[in-house]
């Protein structure tokens, strides 16, 4: 089986890339830009631990750069697709908007387009759960009504409409994943965690948003990559449709940093206002999730914080 796993330095990816490489008569073809949104440091380090691994290669572009996508589908034959890649980021679309439309719409229209062309069994794809925006009842379920708040999260809803229109229109097979603030070891130096850790570490001022008071779903990595494997080795996608991975017990951000204050030490911290842009609650449903893979045991809050605090002592200073 051939596998494409686009975004593969990322967060996600590399943690999806690493699990896959394990399994036999696999072949993993990985694909990045390595731009410099976030520590390219990082991402390098990320790589050279899938590059040890002989059923591993890397191809460094954009997915918006057709032609290149083009040939990489033409040569592989790939059977299977999961798009992770992605410009992230709420905050960073304020400055760079053009961005996410070159990446997130263009580069995805790609991918869903070559799919169909070449006839993939499956693609995956990843959603966010900015998509729901600002919600009143919660949690939030896959059928409720979207409402993104900024130009990241009506990218993710963009790429959504799109593969329900090439399912319908074309039959391709395709999953949404509305993941839900994932957080692990390894994770991206512009989230929460991290950043917060990063702050200590190079005695830098850490920005608080709100006091920290609001709510996110937090969800751990390892849980993640279970069950994308269950997903992506199971015969369940027949169509199109969307599912949330999400730990449903969100938590008080002021809450989470106060753990890492006792488990890793405390930054110096500036107070910032609340962005308009941001949501203050991200609560998700997981019971469609659980019924579709079985997979039930979510990772505590405080055993996934030990698990990234003590991968932070070791790697923090290295990026």
């Amino acid at each position: 089986m051939k596998i494409l796993v686009t975004g593969c330095a990322g967060f996600i990816g590399f943690h999806l890339v690493k699990s896959l490489i394990k399994k036999k008569n696999i072949k993993i073809y990985g694909v990045d830009n390595m731009n410099s949104y976030y520590s390219i440091k990082l991402k390098k380090l990320r790589l050279s631990e899938l590059k040890k691994n002989k059923s591993f290669k890397f191809y460094k572009f954009n997915i918006s750069d057709f032609k290149k996508l083009e040939s990489l589908f033409s040569k592989i034959k790939f059977d299977i697709v999961v798009n992770l890649a992605a410009q992230a980021g709420v905050r960073y679309s304020i400055i760079n908007p053009i961005e996410y439309m070159r990446t997130n719409i263009l580069g995805f229209s790609n991918i869903l387009d070559l799919s169909r062309r070449f006839r993939i069994k499956k693609l995956f794809y990843a959603s966010s759960s900015s998509v729901y925006g600002e919600q009143k009842k919660f949690p939030v379920k896959e059928e409720n009504e979207l409402s993104p708040k900024n130009v990241y999260s009506l990218s993710k809803k963009n790429n959504e409409e799109f593969a329900e229109i090439y399912s319908k229109q074309y039959g391709l097979k395709s999953m949404g994943i509305r993941f839900f603030t994932v957080y692990g070891e390894w994770g991206r130096p512009d989230m929460l965690m991290i950043k917060y850790m990063l702050s200590k570490t190079k005695k830098t001022i850490f920005k608080l948003n709100n006091k920290g008071n609001h709510y996110r779903d937090f969800t751990y990595i390892d849980d993640v990559i279970i069950i994308l494997n269950k997903l992506i080795f199971s015969k369940i996608v027949k169509k199109h449709e969307v599912i949330n991975i999400c730990s449903n017990k969100p938590l008080k951000v002021s809450a989470i940093l106060s753990k890492i204050d006792k488990l890793f030490g405390r930054p110096k911290i500036l107070q910032t206002n609340r962005l308009s842009i941001e949501t203050l609650k991200t609560h998700g449903d997981n019971n469609k999730i659980k019924s579709i893979t079985g997979f039930k045991n979510f990772t505590d809050i405080n055993t996934g914080l030990i698990n990234l605090v003590n991968w932070s002592k070791k790697n923090l200073k290295k990026i």
